[in-house]
């Protein structure tokens, strides 16, 4: 700017370097040499002098920024359900400590599909796609979408979204020890007219989480298969979805129900408390994912948790190690979902009883 002098740059230039210094813990002098990327600075250090450039947003200088391995394609469903942007920031940031430059595929109802998505990836000619929730978990789909893909051959790796037949790297939540985990939580607390909400049978996870929730229900209550299966309400994912099928299975009574998202838990909540039912107190209410803000619900809510940092490291290392030609396996590498106990379960109350539904 005019009427700014030669000492004030110098002045601007002793005060970012302090400000840089204090953040990395390191001395001014360390700071210049990493800058000037001058020798006699360790690898640790001087990652910590880069580090503290990009979190007080400082550009780096020319010579020190890497250039990218390559583009690779995310595509996620959508980011209203907290998870999927949980999913995608660790992925992001895991492909850029790898050298490639993330390209984030975000659907929304009718927007640009996954098959556009995988059109606009091709020319851009990335690396590889990470595929998360996919319509490979979609058992209706056409999967054979994925199998051209792989006979280009192109990397792809798919989370949460088996699909059996394909011969590429897949990272899933355990969804069967998920139903299995909750029920037994509730089973612990005296409730017996447990009941499930998911989304539609088509798809995988939900599948695999009535398989976990039948199993523990028929083996801990003795109920039959049919009676159990008389408390499972399917509907679309959504907090909308959950409220609906919530109001369905407490018209029979339960006391306990298990979510397949938080998202369609909150809906659960909603529903009881349309009902005037209190939760936990007449009602426990268990959610799956736990995303950040989950703790923060009213109340704050019980639930599976899916290790995402260790699923979206593993899918990237199964990526990188596609396009290096190191060949990962070609299996299911399955993370078992963490229970964690927070107010929106309770014991039961006093009037429950194991009777069969109606």
């Amino acid at each position: 700017m005019p009427g700014q002098t030669a000492e004030h740059y110098s002045g601007t230039m002793r005060a970012r370097m302090a400000d840089i210094a204090k953040q990395a813990q390191v001395s001014e002098a360390t700071v210049s040499r990493v800058i000037n990327d001058r020798p006699g600075v360790s690898t640790e250090t001087r990652q910590a002098v880069l580090t503290a450039l990009d979190v007080l947003g400082y550009e780096r200088p020319e010579r020190l920024r890497k250039r990218s391995a390559g583009l690779v394609g995310l595509v996620v469903p959508e980011l209203e359900n907290p998870i999927f942007p949980a999913f995608a920031q660790v992925i992001e940031s895991t492909l850029a400590q790898h050298g490639y430059t993330p390209v984030l595929c975000t659907q929304t109802p009718g927007g640009v599909t996954e098959d556009e998505y995988v059109e606009m990836l091709l020319d851009r000619q990335v690396s590889g796609i990470v595929f998360v929730s996919g319509l490979s978990a979609d058992t209706t789909s056409d999967r054979s979408r994925y199998q051209r893909l792989l006979d280009r051959p192109l990397p792809i790796v798919l989370v949460n979204g088996f699909a059996a037949g394909l011969e590429a790297p897949f990272v899933s939540c355990d969804d069967r020890l998920a139903g299995d985990l909750a029920v037994s939580h509730l089973l612990a607390l005296g409730h017996r007219r447990i009941g499930l909400i998911s989304g539609p049978n088509r798809f995988v996870n939900t599948q695999r989480k009535i398989q976990g929730y039948r199993a523990a229900m028929e083996r801990e209550t003795g109920l039959s298969g049919a009676d159990v299966d008389s408390w499972i309400s399917l509907t679309l994912f959504g907090v909308e979805g959950g409220e609906v099928a919530a109001d369905r299975l407490l018209a029979q009574g339960v006391t306990g129900i298990v979510c397949a998202s938080d998202m369609m838990a909150l809906g659960a909540i909603r529903a009881a408390r349309r009902r005037g039912l209190r939760v936990p107190e007449d009602v426990s209410v268990v959610g799956f994912d736990d995303s950040a803000l989950i703790p923060f619900t009213d109340p704050p809510l019980t639930t599976l948790r899916q290790p995402v940092t260790s699923m979206a490291v593993a899918a990237v290392r199964s990526l990188v190690d596609e396009i290096n030609g190191h060949g990962a396996p070609h299996s299911e590498y399955l993370f078992h979902p963490e229970l964690v106990v927070r107010n929106s379960t309770a014991i039961a109350p006093a009037h429950a009883s194991l009777a069969a539904p109606a």
